[in-house]
């Protein structure tokens, strides 16, 4: 062989090699183009060794197609989780993703977390989203948090030093997020939780987990602005629903709730440094056999000072709910509470208009506020709740044939409401 026919070997196979590992490293992802011409990179999981319904743990391939994702030069970036079961957990997506501006993370199967309670931090979660701009959660797919072998190991009802089990999903930092078409079931702990996030949506949610699994809330929001949840389903042992601290400019609309403990705000004032809620807005929303409807819940003897204002409950049904309207300021969840110190958190403002439907418990409104920080401009307008006929399985149809009106009754203490148009149960006097 001549030096000049070894010299074009060698540079054939070079040139092999290269397209070999240039094709082999495009195979990872691919671009699509929209149709207003622009480029959306496409990064899949299963180029980063994620097997649907392999059962073995598939953690590192999406931590791999997240680097892929976050890290790209695109500005538009699609992670897709096909179709089919995938071992994950637990996962932490964190950003910023510098140079992505719309980053969508398509979940079409099922996720299953981990069993395995000591790879989880205390108060952590199974899948953490933080610190990102521009993120869409979306696809129809599934959170399987295999919550009922962790539920056992849940203490916080009897210890308040309790270790915390994992969220499913945590938002923590996030800005500009959307979150639709997507189902959680059985979480060990919280099904979703907003820490300080803006601009939050969420829509066409299924959230589901067994009557009797502890802390299972559907959606906890804590220190968070502009956040707006509609149209979803909730159904768990826990609130549907809970305001945390913090909190400013939030609307929570069309959300079906139940079985669970309603739709709360707090509990507030356990903490020192708790932040004040202000703006709150709960309408056209249905509560089905909740232990709550709407709910307002601070601890006695707080360490701070702090408020909820201009909160307004508007057009919500009630169907065989224990107490569908309650401001408990001497909360507390635990077997045993021996304090006596009135809360300090300061509640004012606070509208109740259009509450209608069926009460399983004879005092269908309580209003029982903090003596050292009585209630202030608390309003209802055109309630009508009635108590659930036992012979109407249930379901807040019937009634007594004069209304039911005499069957329920109203509570309250360091408040004077001030009621506007139909009222029943009869005002407090």
């Amino acid at each position: 062989m001549s030096i000049v026919e070894m010299k074009f070997t060698i540079f054939h196979y070079l040139r092999v090699l290269f397209f070999f590992f240039f094709f082999m490293a495009l195979s990872s992802y691919s671009f699509v183009v929209r149709g207003d011409k622009s480029s959306v990179l496409i990064v899949d999981v299963r180029s980063f060794g994620a097997r649907a319904n392999d059962h073995r743990d598939s953690t590192k391939a999406f931590v791999a197609a997240w680097d892929m994702a976050c890290k790209s030069s695109s500005s538009s970036v699609d992670l897709i989780i096909p179709r089919g079961e995938f071992h994950v957990g637990p996962l932490r997506f964190s950003g910023p993703c510098t140079n992505v501006t719309h980053l969508t993370v398509r979940v079409k199967g099922n996720l299953k977390a981990s069993t395995d309670l000591s790879k989880y931090r205390s108060g952590g979660g199974w899948i953490e989203f933080g610190w990102i701009n521009g993120l869409t959660l979306t696809g129809g797919g599934t959170f399987d948090g295999q919550g009922a072998l962790a539920w056992p190991f849940n203490n916080c009802t009897t210890d308040s030093h309790c270790k915390l089990l994992p969220t499913s999903l945590k938002f923590v930092g996030m800005n500009r997020t959307i979150v639709r078409r997507i189902s959680s079931v059985n979480s060990k702990f919280f099904h979703m939780a907003l820490v300080q996030c803006r601009d939050f949506k969420g829509t066409r949610l299924n959230i589901t987990a067994p009557s009797d699994s502890p802390n299972t809330d559907g959606i906890h929001i804590e220190r968070s602005s502009n956040v707006y949840f509609s149209r979803s389903h909730i159904a768990t042992g826990d609130d549907c629903v809970s305001i945390g601290q913090g909190n400013s400019q939030i609307t929570i609309t069309s959300i079906k709730c139940g079985p669970g403990h309603g739709i709360s705000v707090g509990s507030l004032g356990r903490y020192p440094n708790e932040k004040d809620v202000k703006g709150l807005v709960v309408r056209d929303c249905k509560m089905s056999g909740t232990t709550n409807g709407i709910r307002i819940k601070t601890w006695a003897d707080s360490p701070g000072l702090s408020a909820a204002t201009n909160m307004t409950f508007q057009n919500i049904i009630m169907s065989n709910v224990t107490n569908p309207i309650i401001i408990d300021q001497s909360y507390c969840p635990f077997s045993s509470c021996s304090s006596n110190v009135p809360s300090k958190v300061k509640l004012s403002e606070i509208y109740f208009k259009n509450i209608r439907g069926s009460s399983s418990s004879k005092v269908a409104v309580q209003l029982h506020c903090s003596e050292g920080m009585p209630c202030k401009k608390v309003y209802l307008e055109n309630v009508h709740l009635y108590l659930a006929s036992s012979s109407g399985g249930g379901s807040g149809k019937q009634q007594s044939s004069n209304g039911g009106n005499e069957a329920v009754s109203s509570s309250c203490r360091y408040v004077r409401a001030n009621y506007i148009g139909t009222q029943s149960p009869p005002p407090c006097h």
